[in-house]
C-alpha cells in the first residue's frame, strides 16, 4: 500500500486524525473501517473469484462501493496498519460456530506493542468484534455491545469465545487460533476453500453485515435485520432490482451486475 492508497482509504472511512503507532489509532482505524466497509460475499454469489492480492483488495474496497469477507477486509486493514507503522502480521484460525472445527479459513491480524498482543478482526460477520481485543487469558473483554474472552484449548491452542446475549453464563466458541507464522500460500489456500468449496457457507448463501453506532444490520439471503440495542426489525427482501437497491441503501454495496446475474439460492 502506498501513501496515495492510504489517503484514499482514510478519506473513505472518515478518519481525519493524526495517525501514530498507538492503541488510540488502532481503535480509531478498526472502528471506522468496521462501520464503513461491509462484510459481504456478493462476488462469490456472482460466480467471480476472490483475489487476495494487495492491489485487487485495495481497488475493490477503497475505490469501489464494495465490501468483502475476512481475507479482504482484514487483508486491507493489516496493510493499512503496516503502512502507518504498526507491527502487524496475519493469522489464520479455525471457525467453530457449527461445533465442528473448520480448516484454517478465517484470517485476522496480530498487532504487537512490545510484549502486548492484540487481536484485530474486522471481518467475522455479525460476530465481528467491535474493537481490537487485547490477548489476555480467561478475562472478560468488553466492547461497547459485546463481551469476549480467550481461553486455552489443548487441541487448538486458544479459543476466542463470545458471551451469549441471552445467557451471561453461556460462552460460545467463535474461532481458535495460534501464533504460527502464516505464509502467503496459506492465505491463498484458505481463501480458495472458503470461496469455492461446496460446503462453504459462502458458496451457498448471500450474506452482508454492517456495524452501526448502536447495533448492526445483517442480510442472510433474503432476510434483512436491523438491530438497534435490544430491538430488531426484520423484513424479507423481494427478488429483482429492489434487492440490489436494498444492498445499496443499507450496506452501501453497489454491484456492477443485474439481479439475475446472482447465482440462484439452493432450494430448501
Amino acid at each position: 500500500m502506498n501513501n496515495t492508497d492510504l489517503k484514499a482509504y482514510l478519506n473513505k472511512i472518515g478518519v481525519t486524525q493524526q495517525l501514530d503507532v498507538s492503541v488510540d489509532t488502532l481503535f480509531a482505524l478498526h472502528n471506522a473501517q468496521h462501520r464503513r466497509l461491509p462484510f459481504e460475499n456478493f462476488d462469490i454469489a456472482l460466480g467471480k473469484g476472490i483475489s487476495t492480492s494487495e492491489q485487487d483488495i485495495i481497488d475493490k474496497l477503497v475505490y469501489h462501493e464494495r465490501g468483502g469477507y475476512c481475507f479482504e477486509l482484514n487483508g486491507l486493514l493489516r496493510r493499512v496498519l503496516q503502512q502507518v507503522g504498526f507491527k502487524a502480521r496475519p493469522l489464520l484460525g479455525r471457525v467453530h460456530l457449527s461445533g465442528t472445527p473448520s480448516g484454517r479459513t478465517h484470517q485476522f491480524t496480530l498487532v504487537t506493542f512490545g510484549d502486548e498482543k492484540w487481536i484485530v478482526d474486522a471481518g467475522f460477520g455479525s460476530n465481528t468484534p467491535r474493537a481490537p481485543l487485547p490477548f489476555v487469558i480467561n478475562q472478560p473483554i468488553h466492547t461497547d455491545l459485546q463481551t469476549f474472552r480467550f481461553v486455552e484449548d489443548e487441541r487448538v491452542g486458544y479459543m476466542l469465545q463470545i458471551q451469549s446475549y441471552d445467557d451471561a453464563n453461556q460462552w460460545l466458541d467463535m474461532y481458535s487460533l495460534d501464533f504460527e507464522h502464516v505464509f502467503d500460500g496459506d492465505i491463498v489456500c484458505g481463501n480458495h476453500y472458503a470461496s469455492t468449496a461446496p460446503h462453504s457457507r459462502f458458496t451457498s448463501s448471500r450474506v452482508a453485515t454492517l456495524a452501526t453506532e448502536f447495533g448492526i444490520i445483517t442480510l442472510a439471503n433474503h432476510t434483512l435485520k436491523l438491530r438497534l440495542n435490544n430491538e430488531v426489525v426484520e423484513q424479507e427482501l423481494a427478488e429483482g432490482q429492489s434487492y440490489l437497491s436494498a444492498l445499496k441503501e443499507h450496506f452501501g454495496i453497489e454491484l456492477d451486475a443485474e439481479y439475475q446475474d446472482l447465482k440462484p439460492l439452493p432450494q430448501l
